[in-house]
């Protein structure tokens, strides 16, 4: 068993994106947690290159850092800048949930396969059919570029309508629509 020291790489960013939720649960400040949680897309951004998930990772970097935290910022203004006390108990419940989904995700770890291991799923089943027949059928060489635009083309023009669906709903929530309310500005 070889030891691949990436992996060093990805346990310090886990253990950064540890220390940023610590930190965003203990904040009060609502425009600390929105900037920290820039820094926690950030951080899995870099996470998801590591583990050569590319077009994930600047997905996360465009939509979980950029896009997410412009639209927190926007919601902020039309709210409190302070959040108010919540009780112990609630604290109580959400650690207890927390700890509940961290079992299971560790309960279930063992029955992963190896990373990167041939027998894997990821790398035998149909992925391993659109590596070997991207170069012949539509001659890109990027297969992630072939299979989203190519493969799966219907599929990511339907994502593409719902991502603007929900870029014009939210933007019509905040009322971006043009329209001024009326005897605000006069």
């Amino acid at each position: 068993m070889t030891f691949d020291y990436t992996q060093i790489f990805d346990y310090a960013l886990l253990l950064m994106m540890l220390a940023v939720g610590v930190a965003v649960i203990r904040l009060k400040n609502l425009f600390a947690i929105v900037m920290l949680t820039g820094v926690y897309s950030l951080l899995s951004a870099a996470w998801f290159v590591s583990l050569d998930a590319l077009d994930v990772g600047f997905t996360e970097a465009a939509v979980g850092a950029g896009i997410s935290t412009v639209l927190l910022l926007a919601a902020m203004l039309l709210t409190a800048r302070e959040c108010e006390p919540v009780s112990a108990i609630r604290h109580w419940a959400a650690l207890a949930v927390t700890g509940a989904a961290g079992f299971a995700l560790f309960y279930a770890l063992p029955d992963m396969p190896e990373y990167g291991a041939l027998s894997s799923p990821v790398n035998s089943g149909v992925g391993m059919e659109y590596m070997m027949r991207t170069a012949e059928d539509i001659h890109i060489p990027n297969v992630v570029t072939a299979v989203l635009g190519s493969y799966r083309g219907f599929d990511t023009m339907g994502e593409v309508f719902v991502v603007f669906a929900a870029g014009v709903g939210v933007a019509l929530l905040m009322g971006l629509s043009g329209r001024r309310k009326e005897g605000v500005d006069e």
